[in-house]
């Protein structure tokens, strides 16, 4: 088993997902948020899990208590936030911490320390155009002096089995000299991406391929919707709670999440809405314009309004639960989403435990990458490391 140091790691979906690939044991986490890290905790249980700023933990502090050293750690893995990376400066080479240090630092200082085989930093696609594309330069140049050939794509979530038009960028850094695969699509889709200038750095599944598309997209199944993802589960109204299944599974998607999750269901619970907000959802639709101009006074075009059930979802936020904030309303019921909906839509499995309130649980799972994504990323980390590639769960 290859082992995984996640950086950053919040629940723990990212390297959730490497640990399904069959490959990978992830043995560390780290993140600033307690109720996150109980999560990422409580499902890996055999990983050192560690409440801190990165920036304050020392490296030799973990080596010490993971009993890990240089070259004994496989992937470092791990989205850091994107506040600060225009005060990246040259790498020093230091393996000792540095409080100055911005936080992509101290993942390129991880990766110093620990000089695994490969390493993934995850981010925001606006990462790609940030200061005209000088900052990913950055990036890759610091990865490079520190011994590592990178190459970086952004991915659509819905082209690996997520029910959501998610967009990540995804750098993949192998030893030098080593080769560099990207996971193949398994899914089309017809969802627009954001894109960017070279075609190139654009992992599509797209089902109207353009000139520089080369994949036989004819033969994927096309993207999970999200009723294919979520109407297997009871129906709840406004303010309601279910705790058990009514229903068995209807596609593989929901047969999937469901496998070791036996009767009982959790966070299964709906927003108790007002009246006035009952009447704004009724009258959702696509977007803010569906909504009589007396009942709202202002809001971006995508509040209040109805998720198309038969196409992924858009992207997940933190807001999942509150249709003033985000496109969140179901589908077919006049309410937002449950907390198990928007895990379903970020592909979590049903038997993963949260820990925190409803609230800290909602942040969770919006602020996550989600586990089938980082399974395929998994996979092509697998392949560039030369190793087996096994078969994927049932997405």
């Amino acid at each position: 088993m290859l082992k995984v140091m996640d950086l950053f790691c919040g629940t723990g979906g990212f390297s959730k997902g490497f640990e399904n690939s069959f490959g990978f044991e992830v043995v560390h986490g780290i993140d600033v948020l307690p109720t996150s890290v109980e999560t990422f905790r409580a499902n890996h249980p055999g990983a050192l899990a560690v409440s801190g700023d990165i920036r304050k933990v020392r490296r030799t502090e973990i080596s010490e208590r993971t009993g890990l050293k240089r070259g004994d750690v496989d992937v470092i893995i791990g989205g850091p936030p994107c506040q600060g990376f225009s005060s990246i400066r040259p790498f020093r080479s230091s393996l000792d911490d540095d409080p100055r240090n911005s936080l992509f630092e101290e993942f390129a200082s991880y990766v110093n320390f620990f000089r695994p085989r490969a390493l993934v930093l995850e981010n925001v696609v606006g990462l790609a155009t940030y200061e005209k594309g000088a900052t990913i330069d950055r990036i890759v140049e610091t990865f490079s002096k520190l011994g590592y050939d990178c190459e970086w794509k952004i991915l659509n979530a819905s082209n690996y089995g997520v029910p959501q038009k998610r967009e990540r960028l995804i750098l993949i850094g192998i030893e030098r000299g080593g080769r560099i695969e990207f996971p193949e699509v398994t899914h089309s889709s017809a969802s627009r991406t954001i894109g960017h200038r070279d075609r190139t750095r654009m992992q599509s599944g797209s089902r109207t391929p353009t000139l520089f598309d080369k994949l036989d997209l004819a033969s994927l199944p096309p993207a999970v919707t999200v009723r294919e993802a979520i109407d297997d589960l009871p129906i709840v109204n406004s303010g309601e709670v279910a705790e058990f299944y009514t229903s068995p599974p209807r596609t593989d998607f929901q047969a999937a999440r469901r496998r070791r999750s036996g009767e009982r269901l959790a966070l299964h619970s709906s927003t108790r809405h007002s009246a006035r907000m009952l009447e704004i959802i009724r009258h959702s639709g696509d977007n803010i314009s569906s909504i009589p101009p007396h009942l709202i006074s202002s809001g971006f075009s995508s509040c209040y309004s109805r998720l198309r059930g038969d196409e992924p979802s858009v992207t997940v936020t933190v807001n999942f639960v509150h249709p003033a904030s985000n496109k969140c309303i179901h589908p077919d019921l006049d309410r937002a989403l449950t907390p198990r909906e928007g895990a379903r839509l970020q592909s979590y499995d049903d038997d993963f435990v949260f820990r925190g309130s409803r609230a800290q649980i909602v942040k969770q799972i919006g602020n996550a990458v989600p586990p089938l994504l980082g399974e395929a990323i998994a996979r092509g980390v697998l392949a560039s490391l030369g190793a087996e590639v096994r078969p994927t769960q049932a997405a």
